[in-house]
């Protein structure tokens, strides 16, 4: 089968106000998001890629535009690869979703957290998203080996808890644990779906190799908590 790079999307709007964007409409990268899509195309310098998927959110497509130019390739976008829908604590900030009785839920045992609905937008429960983008990727990566063959290479661009249950799938871990997996903005992963196994060849590369702490910041979830909507348990980095 096919190789699947995965891909974050670069660092938005919401990201640096602390904000849970969900789905809401207009959530664009910010100026270092922009920077960070641009980058990808120098970053993958040299993989032969074939095609790309990508949510159809607006800080998805605006990442995957680089790429699109520079391989002169159509995005296909699918509703399987879409952000987790937040329902009521869509456009949130997360300073205040932290004190929330299902926040733990989140944390501790996300397989059944039920985000309620809200005014304007539906609820989803994490496990429900999980089965969904678990379900696209395979299916888009099953088309592109039957159109490419088995060692063609796609992309994919998605939203942290969206790659993270991807990953958590690919490497057999239950959902309860998927926390645990860490996916910053504008990071790859790379999954080889085998005939008989997946495999999890890359995680959360961000393209450098320093290796440091990240600056404290204001209004950060609870210690080891992972921030809802991303990779890292980090308000402005979500």
């Amino acid at each position: 089968m096919a190789y699947c790079i995965l891909i974050r999307h670069g660092r938005s709007t919401a990201n640096t106000q602390g904000v849970l964007a969900g789905w809401t409409e207009g959530v664009a990268l910010d100026e270092t998001g922009v920077e960070q899509a641009q980058a990808l195309v120098e970053r993958l310098q040299g993989t032969p890629l074939v095609h790309l998927a990508t949510s159809p959110l607006q800080r998805c497509r605006e990442t995957a535009q680089p790429l699109l130019g520079a391989y002169d390739l159509d995005a296909q976008v699918h509703d399987g690869l879409g952000e987790c829908r937040y329902g009521a604590w869509t456009g949130r900030p997360l300073k205040e979703l932290v004190d929330e009785p299902l926040w733990r839920t989140v944390q501790d045992q996300p397989s059944q957290a039920v985000f309620p609905d809200g005014e304007s937008y539906p609820g989803e429960s994490i496990s429900a998203m999980a089965e969904r983008a678990v379900a696209a990727i395979r299916e888009i990566d099953a088309e592109v080996s039957s159109a490419h063959g088995a060692h063609a290479v796609w992309a994919a661009v998605s939203h942290g808890d969206v790659i993270k249950a991807i990953i958590a799938d690919a490497v057999g871990t239950p959902l309860d644990d998927f926390q645990r997996v860490h996916v910053d903005p504008a990071s790859i992963s790379v999954i080889h779906y085998t005939d008989t196994r997946p495999m999890l060849l890359r995680s959360n590369d961000t393209g450098s190799s320093a290796l440091r702490p990240p600056a404290p910041q204001q209004d950060t979830p609870v210690s080891g908590d992972a921030a809802v909507g991303g990779g890292a348990g980090l308000g402005s980095e979500s």
